[in-house]
């Protein structure tokens, strides 16, 4: 399968080590913002054509299926660009910043009949899908999740330490992957969904600090703390309080109640969630099927989302 990859950053980056790890796949095309920077990393990953412009890239030869790597922005425009140039697409989260723009995608999906999924890579973490596994068995039901998700910001900076042309947002980015892993993991939408925001950064524009609780039908709950305001230790806390138990992810860890570790090295081929998503895009593009996480699967997080907002206002 030859595919291309949008975006010669962090997260893009992340997507081509892991793409090295799966066979059968090649990279023959990378579009990227800075020119030199995409040079550097197509030159380093062995990628024959690099460009500019998405649409160049989309014209290459053989070309299956792109991964949109690149500014939240421009991600509901550049998935409907390759969904009409017939090409399967893999959107990095979030899908859009607007829930208009996510029904716009999910309507070119429609259209095309295209794979179109959206890299909610908590779907695919070895330790969720360890808790997944569980409530599929009828073993445990949520009663309810608390999550901190927590960075220090006060530039516009990527994963890598370097400079980036767009603005990050606790709501519609990082808030995202908690208020879709809820629902997928209750498999109901929200029929409460509300938030309060601090005080709005006075040059990056964005709220630095923000409160989101949820409800669906069952009666679980959730709680959402975000932050760029906290000095460490950095990342996205899950703690799972369970009719059957108690569990904390930490990233790929997880540990019970009691602080015990839970070995979830076997739980699926690769402890990596990013390589894990690609796995499932390529897999459902073979098969011809729906793949988890799809444009259609993960709506209904961006209708919360969309209602977090107006709440916000």
């Amino acid at each position: 399968m030859k595919v291309g990859l949008a975006g010669q950053g962090a997260f893009g980056i992340k997507h081509l080590e892991a793409i090295q790890k799966i066979p059968g796949i090649e990279v023959i095309t990378l579009t990227g913002g800075n020119q030199e920077a995409t040079k550097e990393v197509a030159q380093k990953f062995g990628i024959p054509h690099y460009t500019g412009d998405l649409a160049d890239s989309l014209k290459q030869p053989g070309l299956d299926a792109m991964i949109l790597a690149t500014p939240t922005q421009m991600h509901a425009t550049q998935a409907i660009q390759c969904l009409k140039a017939g090409k399967h697409v893999q959107v990095e989260i979030p899908l859009a910043d607007s829930l208009k723009d996510a029904e716009a995608v999910m309507q070119a999906q429609k259209e095309t009949g295209l794979i179109a999924m959206c890299g909610h890579t908590r779907r695919f973490n070895p330790s969720h899908q360890w808790i997944r596994k569980k409530i599929v068995a009828g073993e445990l039901n949520v009663l309810q999740m608390d999550v901190q998700t927590y960075f220090f910001r006060r530039t516009n900076m990527n994963a890598l330490g370097k400079p980036r042309s767009w603005t990050d947002h606790l709501l519609w980015h990082h808030a995202a992957h908690t208020v879709d892993l809820f629902q997928y993991q209750t498999g109901q939408e929200a029929t409460v969904a509300r938030g309060v925001q601090g005080p709005m950064h006075p040059d990056l524009n964005i709220a630095m600090d923000m409160s989101i609780q949820l409800k669906v039908a069952s009666g679980a709950v959730c709680t959402l703390s975000l932050s760029f305001n906290n000095d460490g230790p950095l990342g996205t806390f899950f703690r799972y309080i369970c009719d059957n138990g108690t569990y904390l992810c930490r990233y790929d860890d997880l540990f019970n109640g009691k602080n015990e570790q839970i070995d979830v090295s076997k739980v699926d081929v690769s402890m990596n969630g990013i390589e894990l998503q690609d796995r499932e895009f390529f897999a459902a593009i073979k098969e011809g099927r729906e793949p988890n996480a799809s444009v259609a699967q993960v709506l209904p997080a961006y209708r919360t989302l969309d209602r977090i907002e107006k709440s916000l206002a």
